[in-house]
């Protein structure tokens, strides 16, 4: 699994770091940062799909 974050979408609402903080972080402006570009490891790809069915802008995106 794949995962990408459009940093033009991101409104900083921030529940991907409170889903999936292995994941995602918070920079110094609210934005949200991905923190494992590309693959996505096997344990944390639920989290991913939470991340990405939580964002309201619809910022993250996964493909298989």
């Amino acid at each position: 699994m794949q995962i990408h974050l459009d940093a033009e979408k991101c409104q900083g609402h921030n529940r991907c770091y409170a889903l999936a903080p292995e994941l995602f972080d918070v920079d110094d402006f609210g934005q949200a940062v991905l923190l494992e570009e590309g693959d996505v490891p096997a344990d944390l790809q639920e989290k991913a799909r939470l991340a990405a069915a939580n964002c309201p802008e619809y910022a993250i995106t996964l493909t298989d």
